[in-house]
């Protein structure tokens, strides 16, 4: 037995010895005390919920008692944690004599909303990760729901320092660059196993594969997100090749390996079995993907979990096959071929390599910042490992976190997820409250303030303090953001339609344009109706002139700004008339003898034509009279 553990061990480390494990990060900033303000790194557990993309602001408590958070402070008869500033609480514990999830699980139970944990050894950060298999209660695991954090054991101490003084700390914990968001397309990758004889752990993973199937297959087929699933093998060393546990735990003459399920070697499933149903699900998904429909994996691994545990004896080629012809008969798809995939599983018991699995060796050595993959199940997110409870809301938020700010899809930014920061104060940015129209955008990592386009108008400005309708159609919304007025049944806008942008105001008024345009008084500032016969009387927009009394014989000309007599202008009316008339007839003279000239010169030509034919034939004539009778001579 001794012997077959020790091949696990080493099975295990083979897969790494020549990568690295990296230690995920996010900032925690002290704001106060003084002393201490500054910005430091602290190692994100891999429980709990990180706050991928945003921010927690909170104030830091050290308990006088259970220190370590190895039991329950409900167990004591005073424990009730407060900040002192209504802040949230974050709890600041010991390392040491206790797993972290535990440490965690306490602190949230007392009501805080993060935890802290302090190294007790000068050392780079490590992972907090959660306990091996068997070694604590799993009850809890899945329900720690706050982010934790380990920071340094110099840290640790100062924070305490500054708490026995009292000084009160403020501190914000970070993680709006805990992953890269370089675009508008996340890459992920979840590293899994098709083992479900694992405890907890399988479990968790289980579930999260049915919750999270419908979100990822959204996201994949509407081009948001590009998945790839993963399979963690290992090789036996090669001293072992011919053992028996070798030949139990791996395929392809010890290429390719994986634990026994139940590690008892005895009964049960054995590790290859496990290696062969990884391939054939990464065989499937290679098929999948090579027909346009990558997606469909989701629905493959879901339903085998579900038709084809370990526990009934169902882990099976067979089983496989059975899910996939059902699934084509049920989603009605094409082009995921079963014996495309038994082409890619190919001889498992023939000594030569295997490219789908030597690939997921390859891709399980980290390379750039990602690290090596050890930890199972791991979900990497634009080339950095994910940490954090593996559910469904959790992981959403992470993979939101990894768009290109304003990029990201609506189901980023609904309740739940994020908190939509133009709902209060409108984010601090532009707004025309009239006609409702915003530069705030709602992001996943916060707000924008961005000028917007509207039914085809494009706004330009800071964001801010200012946003102006530009092009043809902007006086169509919000008359361009321009003044506009109606009184005495007249309407008069600043927004002029040929303009691209700008507000003047229309004549007979003057002002900005924008909010205000005031009448013109022309009879007061005497631009018009100045003539010495004229009255002038000013309207809204503009004016009314009248020469002399009412009926008499004078008439104005705004034109020209004067007055004339009405005979006069009747006089040369009339002569006007007159003149057109003429020359209309004259026009019409002209067409009419020019008509006549073509008819008579038509006639007299037929005229003469016929005479001429009678006395002089012409040429055609004469030839069919000379060929008379004898034309078939």
């Amino acid at each position: 037995m001794k012997l077959e553990l020790a091949i696990c061990v080493l099975l295990l480390m083979c897969g790494s010895t020549l990568g690295r494990f990296v230690v995920e990060k996010n900032n925690l900033r002290v704001t106060s005390p003084q002393n201490l303000k500054d910005t430091y790194e602290c190692a994100i557990g891999n429980f709990g919920v990180p706050q991928y993309g945003g921010t927690l602001a909170g104030a830091v408590v050290y308990p006088k008692f259970n220190q370590k958070a190895c039991n329950s402070f409900s167990d004591h008869v005073t424990f009730n944690f407060k900040s002192g500033a209504g802040l949230p609480v974050f709890l600041l514990v010991d390392r040491g004599d206790c797993y972290f999830t535990l440490k965690a699980w306490n602190a949230q139970k007392a009501g805080a909303a993060a935890v802290l944990v302090a190294d007790d050894r000068p050392e780079p950060l490590i992972t907090m990760d959660t306990p091996e298999e068997g070694h604590a209660r799993a009850d809890y695991l899945q329900n720690i729901s706050i982010p934790s954090a380990l920071i340094s054991q110099s840290l640790g101490e100062a924070i305490k320092k500054a708490l026995s003084k009292p000084d009160m700390v403020k501190v914000n914990l970070d993680w709006r660059e805990a992953l890269p968001h370089p675009d508008d397309r996340v890459e992920y990758e979840f590293w899994t196993n098709s083992n479900d004889e694992c405890g907890p752990k399988c479990d968790s993973q289980k579930q999260f594969l049915k919750d999270f199937k419908g979100v990822a297959q959204i996201l994949e087929k509407k081009g948001y997100t590009q998945f790839t699933p993963h399979y963690i093998t290992w090789y036996c060393p090669e001293a072992f090749i011919l053992s028996k546990q070798c030949k139990s735990q791996c395929i392809n003459n010890g290429r390719y390996c994986a634990p026994d399920p139940d590690e008892d070697f005895g009964r049960g499933y054995d590790g290859k079995d496990v290696v062969v149903q990884n391939l054939r699900q990464a065989c499937f998904f290679k098929v999948a993907n090579e027909s346009g429909k990558p997606w469909l994996w989701w629905d493959f691994v879901t339903d085998f979990a579900i038709r084809c545990p370990m526990r009934d004896e169902k882990y099976t080629k067979e089983c496989a096959e059975d899910v996939i012809a059902s699934l084509g008969e049920v989603l009605s798809f094409s082009g995921v071929d079963v014996k495309k995939i038994r082409e890619c599983v190919g001889d498992t018991e023939a000594d030569v390599e295997n490219q789908v699995l030597k690939a997921e060796q390859n891709a399980q050595i980290g390379k750039g910042p990602r690290g090596d993959v050890t930890i199972l199940p791991t979900l990497i997110i634009n080339n950095r490992q994910f940490r954090g409870k593996l559910d469904k809301g959790t992981v959403l938020k992470a993979i939101c976190s990894g768009f290109e700010e304003t990029t990201e899809p609506v189901i980023c930014l609904r309740d739940g997820i994020e908190t939509n920061e133009c709902m209060e104060n409108n984010g601090g940015c532009w707004i025309d409250k009239a006609s409702n129209i915003t530069a705030c955008r709602d992001t996943f990592r916060g707000r924008v303030c961005q000028c917007p386009i509207v039914q085809g108008v494009k706004f330009f400005g800071d964001g801010y303090k200012h946003c102006e309708a530009s092009g043809a159609l902007r006086c169509w919304l919000n008359n361009g953001g321009c003044w506009k007025d109606s009184q005495q049944g007249r309407t008069y806008s600043a927004c002029i339609d040929n303009h691209s942008k700008g507000c003047k105001c229309p004549p007979g008024f003057k002002g900005d344009g924008v909010k205000n345009c005031e009448d013109i008084d022309e009879c007061e500032e005497k631009t018009a109706c100045q003539c010495p016969e004229c009255k002038c009387k000013n309207t809204w927009g503009s004016y009314e002139c009248q020469c002399g009394a009412v009926g008499g014989d004078l008439l104005y000309i705004r034109e020209h700004d004067t007055c004339i007599s009405k005979f006069d202008a009747r006089q040369e009316v009339g002569w006007g008339f007159v003149w057109i008339i003429v020359l209309g007839l004259a026009v019409a003279g002209g067409i009419a003898y020019a008509f006549y000239k073509y008819r008579i010169r038509t006639y007299m030509d037929s005229e003469i034509r016929a005479i001429m034919a009678q006395y002089m034939p012409l040429d055609n004539q004469a030839e069919v009279a000379a060929q008379g009778p004898n034309r078939n001579v």
